[in-house]
């Protein structure tokens, strides 16, 4: 969209009038103890007047760039003045009800695939949220009939937040604020951007875990003379479809925020010695299972609990193979001999009779999971075939291990359906008991492995099979669901799993098969990235997470349902840094160093514990933004945490040489 920069204002406003777009503005003011007032506003001039006398004089600047149209907007009190400002941005030839959206990190197409009481269109077509929630502070509209999508993104520096009295209503601000809200609006029939500030969350605000409750509009406070100015920028760019669109819609967002790498606090050595206390500390034998605690633990104490978890949150296997590989390197023999008497007792006690994993022991209040999931058993057998590798290149074998691991095979191959995906969850007896595919590239990732470790083609075949399941349903409908365990919804870790997964398949490929295994393993990595932050979040003092300086740059938020940020990674970095080298994409390798370079900034060490209670146990459901588990809130930690997923991931992405050697 070009305008020519000699176009005043009223100009501009005709042109986007004949290109189908229209924009218009309003303003609310409220009175403490006084119901708010809003008023529109017309363009006339430089100027945003209301037939109203209003206490504000309100400037705007329309300019055209590279990239976009930028709006400003100025707005100066008269007399003390507590005020709510917003714009909308009609898109004519796009009808609402075709129309997709992004907003990164927290809406894709219509969400649809998330409850009723989390942010969908099965609850509005219309949504707007503050900026903090956002991996990118960004809105996106996708026409399919038009092969077209615009944009608005909030230029101005985001530094500072202020604390709310309540969670919904009319509030006053205590203090200052940079977060204004992003969103979209059904306006008659039509798709449009919504924008505005201070934030104004409707027609609900996401509090926490499946709860939505009435709007939250926020007023900020100008004192006489006092001024705000603010920035957007209104792009338009070509797609082909929804994944084209994202893939745009990322590029874009990284070149506008420019997210720099923060100066590493720890080498990846220095970085695994600290988390290896986690190993000494979460060791519990005194059950059949000997395991790292790390689920279900307070982070004011970090008492072991009596939950041993093989996949997800808890990677016990994974962090057994961890430790004693670090053990080895460096002399420990408490860590060595602890790693062996997990694998010991897993290889005796830890199968149910059809030789699946028991995936959840719960010791304290004796009973254990009898429904089981691809994600967990596929974590346990990722777990156990890293640690045969291993030990075959020391020299010893385990051929108890190997039958366990051909018998869990056996299994998946009677799960497999034809079209190549896996039900998310069973039982024993093969029962299905969720037949969602959405976690099926956890599958893949083993299933290669076994290829390469066991040289059985039939593996291989099953792996292609998930692999055309993955690519048929959830990368080429870009519809990345279902893969995080405590969520039924779009979410980060089915992208991430999806371009891993179709990593380890080029990792067994050659030709030109390889070829199109990158090219999907690409565009799958492209919604991964839209989950991470590309700006550092402001928060408001009092706020730890704050005080203690913490930039979320690199972070990535988690799902739809679940609205705060953490450390999940593991080879996601290598992926990133092989696409880079392997299509020549320059953002990936760069992105990549940002994320390596920021995940470790909550690392707990002797006076900077960042409120965890012991050394290396890595924070988990750090909540950036107005949400939380019903603990706590912005700024702070769930009181509940489960670092042993956290350690297991940081530690593959400090490994980052493991998938290659494997191969190799």
């Amino acid at each position: 969209m070009k305008i020519n920069l000699s176009l005043t204002v009223l100009a501009v406003a005709l042109f986007l009038s004949a290109q189908g777009q229209e924009m218009t503005q309003a303003i609310t003011l409220k009175s403490p103890g006084n119901h708010s007032k809003k008023f529109g506003l017309k363009v006339d001039g430089t100027n945003l007047t209301s037939s109203d006398n209003l206490p504000v004089d309100i400037q705007q600047k329309i300019v055209d760039g590279n990239n976009g149209t930028t709006i400003e907007v100025t707005i100066t009190a008269k007399d003390l003045v507590y005020y709510n400002f917003e714009k909308t941005y009609k898109i004519s030839d796009y009808k609402h009800d075709e129309s997709e959206f992004i907003m990164p990190g927290f809406w894709y197409h219509k969400n649809l695939r998330s409850p009723k009481e989390a942010p969908s269109f099965a609850t509005s077509d219309s949504w707007q949220v503050r900026e903090d929630r956002l991996s990118t502070p960004l809105t996106g509209i996708f026409s399919a009939q038009n092969k077209s999508y615009y944009s608005v993104i909030r230029r101005d520096e985001l530094k500072q937040d202020a604390i709310a009295q309540h969670q919904s209503g009319e509030v006053i601000l205590s203090s200052k604020t940079d977060l204004g809200f992003t969103g979209f609006k059904n306006e008659d029939g039509s798709s449009a951007l919504v924008f505005g500030f201070p934030y104004h969350e409707a027609p609900k605000t996401y509090i926490r875990k499946l709860t939505l409750v009435p709007e939250i509009i926020a007023f900020e406070k100008l004192e006489k003379g006092e001024t705000r100015k603010l920035t957007w920028e209104v792009s338009k760019g070509k797609a082909n479809d929804y994944s084209d669109f994202v893939s745009k819609i990322w590029a874009y967002a990284y070149d506008t925020q420019k997210p720099a790498s923060l100066k590493p606090d720890y080498s990846n050595e220095d970085a695994k010695k600290i988390l290896t206390n986690f190993f000494k500390e979460s060791y519990v034998d005194k059950y059949d299972l000997k395991y790292y605690s790390g689920v279900h633990m307070r982070t004011d104490d970090c008492a072991s609990t009596g939950s041993a978890e093989i996949g997800f949150v808890g990677r016990v296997l994974l962090n057994a193979y961890n430790s004693l590989e670090y053990a080895e390197q460096h002399g420990d023999q408490k860590l060595k001999d602890d790693a062996n008497a997990i694998f010991a007792s897993y290889l005796e006690h830890g199968f149910t009779k059809n030789g699946f994993f028991r995936e959840f022991v719960d010791y304290t209040h004796n009973n254990e999971t009898d429904v089981y999931s691809i994600r967990r058993q596929s974590e346990g057998v990722f777990a156990i075939l890293n640690y045969l590798n291993y030990e075959k290149s020391k020299g010893r074998n385990h051929a108890e291990w190997e039958k366990k691991m051909e018998k869990i095979l056996a299994n998946f191959a009677k799960l497999q359906l034809a079209d190549g995906s896996f039900p998310r969850k069973f039982d024993d007896n093969f029962v299905v008991k969720d037949e969602s595919g959405g976690s099926t590239p956890s599958a893949t990732l083993p299933l290669t492995m076994a290829y390469k470790y066991f040289k059985k083609k039939s593996y291989l075949d099953q792996a292609k099979k998930s692999a055309d399941y993955l690519e048929n349903e959830i990368i080429n409908k870009s519809d990345y669901f279902s893969s995080t365990l405590d969520a039924n919804c779009e979410d980060k870790e089915a992208s991430l799993y999806a371009s891993t997964a179709m990593y380890y398949m080029a990792m067994v490929s050659k030709g030109k098969e390889k070829q199109h295994y990158i090219d999907q393993c690409m565009r799958a990595a492209y919604f991964c990235l839209t989950w991470y932050y590309t700006w550092d979040v402001p928060f408001a003092q009092g706020q730890m997470l704050g005080d203690v300086g913490f930039q979320s740059r690199g972070w990535g938020n988690v799902s739809v349902e679940n609205n705060h940020i953490d450390v999940f990674i593991f080879e996601f970095a290598t992926v990133l840094d092989w696409l880079a080298n392997e299509r020549k994409e320059a953002r990936f390798s760069e992105f990549s160093n940002v994320i390596k370079s920021s995940m470790l900034q909550l690392m707990p060490v002797p006076d900077h514990m960042f409120n965890i209670a012991k050394v290396g146990y890595y924070p988990e459901v750090v909540q950036h933004t107005n949400w939380d588990y019903g603990k706590n809130g912005k700024g702070f930690y769930n009181d509940i945490f489960a670092p042993g997923w956290t350690v297991a991931s940081l530690w593959q992405m400090l490994s980052p040489n493991r998938v290659e050697e494997f191969f190799e």
